[in-house]
């Protein structure tokens, strides 16, 4: 009796470790690429990897702070993370291997996820600054975001269509959009161009710390920079404590990508996971209230991804 206990015992230990290998196994990862904490990227990165946690079977998600939209491409083409949020321009250059953007070479293995909300350009200068409009940055202290950054790419767009160039800057730093502001807090630095989801909390932190003026970007200078990922937008009026007028500025929609090396099931669950709760991303920041599941595919600058283009055609999105 005691022999066949043993053999019994033991057979139930097979099969409780054969058991826990095979569930180990099913057990996958998806890191979500955002961007600074200040951001939009990355509440709305964390968003995400909480539907997808608790959504996706056998799924440990999280949340990463990064550089946002240059690194996140690059991360995503080296297998280093399944879903980025990246800006349309940034996006394009990728997909097109441009060099001067931060891509040597052309990153094939991007796929689309899903179109999101738009960044807009936000110039945000001190009011004892004197800064009123593009030309008085000129030798003036700016941070322009992270090197390389989707942002820093947006401002030498813009100031090269608006007949300036970093040259012109008294003063250039590279810094997130949090140091940015403390920076302007200290008067350290005059302005900031931060490109972003409406009502950022870095800049509504400043709004509510100096007073500000949001620097105009006019229709002509966006017609000037020659992307059709540009187009004229406006900050409405009280977007930021101290802003009382509409402020003309560019627009530049946001996208959710992820790579070829995804599965097609986990592309599929993620975008679906996403619509399935969209109140989630509604209540993770109010610039998520722009993403609509009938725009998701408009204006995607890299190939569809196979799993989400199966969900789209679920609900009828793709015929």
């Amino acid at each position: 009796m005691r022999l066949i206990h043993k053999i019994g015992l033991g057979l139930s230990l097979g099969a409780a470790l054969v058991t826990g290998v095979a569930t180990a196994q099913q057990q996958q990862f998806v890191n979500v690429l955002t961007g600074g904490q200040s951001g939009v990227y990355y509440p709305m990165g964390v968003a995400l990897s909480q539907i997808f946690a608790k959504d996706i079977p056998n799924t440990r998600s999280t949340a990463q702070v990064t550089r946002a939209s240059a690194e996140n491409l690059n991360l995503l083409q080296a297998g280093r993370g399944e879903l980025a949020l990246s800006l349309a321009d940034s996006l394009s250059d990728a997909w097109k291997g441009n060099a001067e953007a931060g891509f040597p070479a052309k990153l094939d293995k991007l796929r689309g996820l899903s179109a999101t909300y738009n960044n807009y350009i936000q110039i945000v200068a001190s009011a004892d600054s004197g800064i009123k409009t593009l030309a008085d940055l000129k030798g003036k202290r700016v941070s322009v975001g992270a090197a390389k950054s989707g942002t820093e790419l947006n401002a030498r767009a813009v100031l090269k269509a608006a007949g300036l160039s970093y040259a012109d800057l008294a003063k250039v730093e590279y810094l997130p959009f949090g140091e940015s502001v403390e920076l302007m807090k200290n008067r350290q630095l005059d302005a900031t161009l931060q490109s972003a989801g409406l009502g950022v909390a870095s800049i509504r932190d400043l709004s509510t710390s100096v007073k500000i003026v949001v620097v105009s970007v006019p229709a002509d200078v966006v017609a000037k920079v020659g992307d059709a990922a540009y187009q004229p937008a406006v900050i409405p009026a009280n977007t930021y404590t101290g802003q009382t007028m509409d402020i003309p500025t560019a627009a530049i929609p946001n996208f959710l990508v992820t790579h070829s090396g995804v599965s097609d099931d986990t592309a599929y669950r993620m975008a679906k996971a996403m619509y399935d709760n969209i109140d989630t991303l509604y209540a993770a920041h109010n610039a998520a209230k722009a993403i609509k599941r009938e725009n998701a595919i408009k204006g995607m600058p890299v190939p569809l991804h196979p799993g989400a283009e199966r969900y789209y055609k679920e609900v009828g999105l793709i015929k």
